[in-house]
């Protein structure tokens, strides 16, 4: 009987996950001080003319020296972040509808249908997936702008956002489809039941992981793009909330309280979305639902 050989002693291993853990959360953790001191500068404690070691490691360490709420107050009232992020939302929720719609149905006929240029269509989505966004910035601002007219919009940012999260959602959406078994399908169109019954009825049940992956990438990226926005928005009314952070760091003001608040404020809707898609996020729904 073979003997099990001793693997890696876990303490040494506990010390380097904590160690790199800290290393990845510190720079998060000045984001938080900053915010909650109330200041808008980046020296949250002051060291006197000749500090002491303590000194130096009060400075370097992140945690205010009074604790406050008056960014997050002063960010939400006296500046129009709250126009903002409801304009983030609202491109982000259309967004994540739009795009998962049209990828899972797309996704759909590609694993489930035989047609003429089939595997161009997936090497096309794939190609596409090769160059990188900023590429399609000048094409993108002639079709929208100067063609649809519908820079500075919602609805623009909603399309381009869509179009640009479809290939990648498509081939996700295509491998999780080809993984449940056709079985199923069959037994459904011997009961009677048509196409678009078995796609709403049992192959989305069966798909909520990969539907909740799509989802949580489409609406994320589409609420943290910065760029697209940046570039098509051109009225403070319709800024995005990531392009609205700009503006709090320029190179004639520097407002580092409002910019942390800010900060904390847009990543707050991102958390309670992948807290509420967790559950979803794990596989295998389809175990066992069919016997070999």
């Amino acid at each position: 009987m073979a003997t099990r050989r001793e693997g890696v002693p876990h303490l040494p291993l506990h010390v380097l996950l904590v160690l790199f853990t800290l290393f990845t959360i510190y720079p998060i953790l000045w984001v938080v001080t900053i915010a909650f001191s109330g200041r808008q500068n980046l020296a949250i404690a002051t060291l006197p003319p000749e500090p002491t070691f303590t000194d130096r490691l009060r400075a370097i360490t992140p945690w205010p020296e009074q604790w406050s709420f008056s960014n997050f107050s002063s960010v939400m009232t006296e500046q129009p972040f709250a126009q903002w992020m409801l304009n983030s939302a609202i491109i982000a929720v259309g967004t994540t509808v739009v795009g998962v719609f049209l990828a899972c149905t797309a996704a759909y006929a590609f694993s489930r249908f035989k047609f003429p240029g089939q595997r161009a269509g997936m090497m096309a989505f794939l190609v596409s997936q090769m160059f990188p966004g900023t590429l399609m910035l000048i094409p993108l601002f002639i079709i929208l702008v100067q063609w649809l007219g519908l820079g500075s919009s919602r609805l623009g940012l909603i399309i381009v956002y869509a179009t640009t999260s479809i290939p990648f959602s498509v081939w996700m959406l295509k491998g999780y489809f080809d993984t449940i078994p056709k079985d199923l399908e069959e037994a459904a169109l011997m009961e009677g039941a048509s196409v678009g019954k078995i796609f709403w009825s049992i192959i989305l049940p069966l798909a909520k992981p990969a539907v909740a992956v799509t989802a949580l990438f489409s609406f994320m990226t589409s609420w943290n793009e910065f760029i697209l926005a940046a570039t098509f928005m051109d009225q403070e009314a319709m800024y995005t909330a990531p392009v609205g952070l700009r503006f709090f760091v320029g190179g004639f003001s520097q407002q580092w309280g409002y910019f942390a608040a800010g900060s904390i404020i847009v990543s707050i809707p991102v958390v309670f979305l992948f807290l509420f898609l967790q559950k979803y996020l794990v596989s295998g729904l389809t175990a066992g639902s069919v016997k070999g």
